[in-house]
């Protein structure tokens, strides 16, 4: 009986190995997520100087992009929940990067906009990002993040709105 037993988990331990091997090498999840953070730690690297990191960047830019400056309409926009979107915020915030305040229509809302200081930054920064973007457009095709952001809309019940 213990030969049967470890054959089985011998067995076991194949199939285990197998089946891991078919997530961490297929599963659209893990690797996009991978391929995530080798493209922030890529641009992080090269926008140091800036005092930025890509997260903060895509932030900022998506609040100077909008006409809706509500923090629900950003949560939306980038994909974060309300809980980690209003700590990126408050980073920035304590930066004077941005200004968050109650929208006097409904004190239940709170909309954010950049400050001068935000704008200088990430007007300084824009130069340094397209440096970035060139450089890692040299290593993948250029849309090709854009492509799974778009794809992936429908995921969250939403259909891609891009021009």
């Amino acid at each position: 009986m213990k030969t049967d037993k470890k054959v089985k988990v011998g067995q076991t331990r194949k199939t285990l190995a197998r089946d891991a091997r078919t997530i961490v090498e297929t599963c659209s999840g893990i690797n996009s997520r991978l391929a995530g953070r080798r493209i922030t730690q890529f641009l992080d690297k090269r926008l140091a100087g800036t005092g930025l990191s890509a997260s903060q960047l895509g932030l900022m830019a998506q609040i100077a992009v909008s006409s809706d400056d509500t923090l629900g309409a950003l949560a939306v926009r980038t994909g974060l929940d309300q809980s980690t979107l209003s700590r990126n915020l408050r980073g920035l915030e304590r930066e004077d990067q941005v200004e968050i305040a109650i929208v006097e229509e409904d004190l239940r809302r709170r909309a954010v906009w950049l400050t001068e200081k935000g704008a200088r930054t990430l007007e300084a920064a824009i130069p340094v990002w397209r440096r970035a973007n060139a450089a890692l457009a040299r290593l993948m095709k250029v849309n090709l993040a854009r492509q799974l952001a778009d794809a992936t809309e429908q995921l969250v019940g939403r259909r891609a709105k891009r021009s």
